[in-house]
């Protein structure tokens, strides 16, 4: 009898206590919501010391680190995340709070590490049928690496109609290939930044090759061999040195400029999930 009477008095107190919680966690989703993050952290963690049962531990946790994540603190919401993680028992919120994980590696071009985890998440069986999603994020990876082949066949495996395979293989086709250029400049001096578009300093660059290296072999045809030497070694390997060096930057310059193009396009018009 006395253990229901104690149990009437407290009634009302853990009922309070549960309001307070709950109104509490809708007050900072609201934040969240609403993109006040940095206002949505604090009111979570004020949620967390009041939570004594931990009924939302896991909840917070996430949701602290989709605020640190959307607030670019990479680091901050990777910490957050894993100790979701921890926390987590059915295997859709694991699988979700690990891609939360990849996703922010992503963001922050630890594309090492965010393959690393993908290639965990292939090998767990309890997402076996979560093939597509992987492969999706794998494309996303690839694409931030500035791997667009890759990316293409991974977006094709997660769709083979996606628009993001299509982008990926058209990015692909439109970029310079460093191998040739490098390759057409040992050959042909000039020949690399003409391939890039770089008309004026690819024909400069044939102008004084032409003129260093007949200046070479003349002094050694006139028997001067200090000044074939010295034109040689000099002028001629330094402007031939130089045609390769400038084809590699124009090359990566170039790769640099359609490589953003394209990201841009999909940060301003694609639907779909992003990192």
């Amino acid at each position: 009898m006395k253990k229901i009477f104690l149990y009437i008095l407290l009634l009302p107190t853990i009922l309070f206590g549960q309001d307070y919680l709950s109104r509490q966690l809708e007050y900072a989703d609201n934040l969240f919501s609403s993109k006040l993050y940095y206002d949505a952290i604090t009111e979570y963690k004020r949620l967390q010391f009041f939570d004594t049962e931990k009924k939302y531990s896991d909840e917070i946790k996430y949701k602290i680190g989709m605020c640190y994540k959307n607030g670019a603190k990479f680091a901050d919401a990777i910490k957050y995340f894993s100790l979701a993680e921890k926390e987590a028992v059915k295997p859709e919120d694991v699988f979700e709070i690990k891609t939360q994980i990849i996703r922010t590696n992503i963001l922050r071009r630890t594309t090492d590490r965010a393959h690393q985890l993908l290639d965990d998440l292939e090998k767990d069986y309890r997402f076996a049928d979560k093939t597509k999603n992987i492969d999706y994020w794998r494309g996303w990876t690839y694409m931030f690496a500035d791997d667009w082949e890759n990316a293409a066949n991974s977006f094709a495996k997660a769709d083979s109609t996606s628009q993001l395979k299509t982008l990926a293989e058209q990015t692909d086709d439109e970029k310079y290939s460093l191998t040739f250029a490098k390759f057409s400049s040992y050959i042909l001096p000039g020949c690399g930044q003409i391939y890039t578009g770089n008309y004026l300093s690819g024909f400069l660059s044939l102008g004084w090759n032409v003129l260093w290296g007949y200046l070479t072999f003349d002094a050694f045809n006139s028997n001067r061999l200090f000044d074939g030497f010295a034109i040689g070694s000099l002028l001629w390997m330094r402007f031939y040195r130089g045609n390769v060096q400038n084809t590699e930057k124009f090359v990566r310059e170039k790769n640099l400029i359609i490589a953003n193009k394209t990201l841009r396009y999909i940060q301003n018009n694609y639907e779909g999930l992003k990192p």
